[in-house]
């Protein structure tokens, strides 16, 4: 994950693939033997590093003035957006190896952590230190303000910032739904001329107040008080870099379309636009993933190794137990954090794997382009020993180099157990 971090470019930035594949290791491995309190209370990371002392020889350390700036942070409502929000922070800071180190010399607080399931309290993982040094000296441009999902998701919207100059209206329809949605603009209003805004698309903050759980009206109130003053209105898009919806809002913007069947999604119509040139959003676009129909050709132990080499062994062996005759179509659902396959007709769940599980992941060339198969380390199986093969077949190799594709963004590297 940090070789493709580096291998980006000198800087990394919101857009880099790689980003929150690294952000969500780092997180993984803070929380893998974070024991509860008294066995009943759930912990978080972000815990553990409120709990540290936060005083050093020169006063105040960098890591004090990062979580003092994540208490107070209006954006947050959960330990989950805390600790994301404080990991961001290291990383922009270059501080990301010191709170570690704070983490491992703080007995009482390391004392959370299991000592037999801890990344943290193994003493033999030493390289995972070295890494963090490479990291600190990477150049991370990251937007902080644009943490209003992160209670939710890794994955960020696309965020963007703009100045409406003084007027006496500026004529946006909202509706509060959890937060501030756009559902329509006024006619001949600041916001339809400037076409900075588009319905379904979410007001963060106002002049530097968020909006984020505000109550019914809060919105309304703040324009109130700043009429005839010039704006600045940090909005985030309901589209994703890609194009697509942005995922975290899917369930919110079903919701928003049930109670307002009228919304459109996307830019406002114009004048010049007829109601039947508008093209409104496919409603297969709301969904909680992307799905793929493909065909579930088998899965084979392979042993204690999941390096990338096996596959030219392993596709075969499967191929070769499983007569055409017997495949059956699955629903492969690549969701944002993990990937489910699902039996088409009886709707059966065959597995589900996170994709840090995913130790390998490649196409195969023979008998066509359209095979695909990965590696998943699968002890608790008590059939298996070790790795375990999956291989599936898409409809089309553009079809499958897309598959690939998503499941290599979250995952790079191999195991070796």
């Amino acid at each position: 994950c940090v070789l493709n971090l580096q291998g980006d470019g000198e800087m990394v930035t919101e857009s880099n693939p790689h980003l929150a594949s690294c952000c969500e290791l780092l997180e993984l491995i803070l929380r893998k033997g974070l024991q509860p309190v008294l066995s009943l209370v759930h912990r978080d990371y972000w815990q553990c590093f409120e709990q540290l002392p936060h005083q050093d020889i020169c006063g105040l350390s960098a890591l004090s003035l990062a979580v003092e700036q994540t208490r107070v942070c209006r954006k947050l409502l959960s330990a989950q957006g805390r600790g994301r929000y404080l990991l961001r922070l290291a990383l922009s800071r270059k501080t990301l190896p010191q709170f570690f180190t704070h983490l491992l010399h703080t007995p009482r607080v390391l004392e959370w952590y299991s000592p037999t399931l801890s990344i943290l309290r193994n003493e033999e993982f030493v390289p995972f230190m070295s890494l963090l040094l490479v990291l600190s000296h990477m150049e991370f441009k990251l937007d902080i303000e644009n943490c209003s999902f992160l209670d939710e998701s890794w994955l960020l919207p696309v965020c963007e910032l703009y100045e409406v100059v003084p007027c006496r209206e500026v004529g946006m329809v909202l509706y509060l739904s959890g937060r501030v949605f756009v559902l329509d603009l006024m006619p001949g209003s600041q916001a339809h001329v400037d076409k900075f805004i588009s319905p379904g698309d979410i007001i963060d903050e106002i002049n530097g107040t968020s909006l984020r759980n505000s109550k019914n009206g809060q919105a309304g109130l703040v324009l109130s008080r700043l009429k005839g003053c010039p704006l600045t209105i940090r909005v985030m898009r309901w589209r994703a870099h890609d194009g697509t919806v942005y995922r975290p809002l899917i369930k919110l913007l079903r919701a928003l379309r049930a109670e307002n069947p009228t919304l459109q999604l996307g830019p406002a119509s114009t004048e010049q636009t007829s109601s039947k040139d508008q093209k409104p959003l496919p409603s297969q676009c709301l969904k909680e993933g992307i799905v793929y129909i493909v065909q579930f050709l088998g899965k084979a132990n392979i042993g204690m190794f999941g390096g990338k080499e096996v596959l030219q062994h392993a596709i075969p062996q499967v191929l070769q137990k499983n007569l055409p005759s017997k495949l059956q179509d699955v629903l492969l659902d690549m969701k944002e954090t993990h990937l489910t396959c699902t039996d088409r007709n009886s709707k059966q769940e065959l597995f589900e794997h996170h994709y840090p599980e995913i130790s390998c992941v490649g196409r195969f060339s023979q008998p066509d382009y359209t095979i695909f198969a990965f590696c998943v380390y699968s002890p608790e199986t008590p059939q298996s020993t070790g790795f375990c093969c999956m291989v599936l077949r898409a409809s089309t190799v553009k079809e499958c180099e897309e598959i690939v594709c998503r499941i290599t963004g979250f995952k790079h590297t191999e195991w070796f157990v």
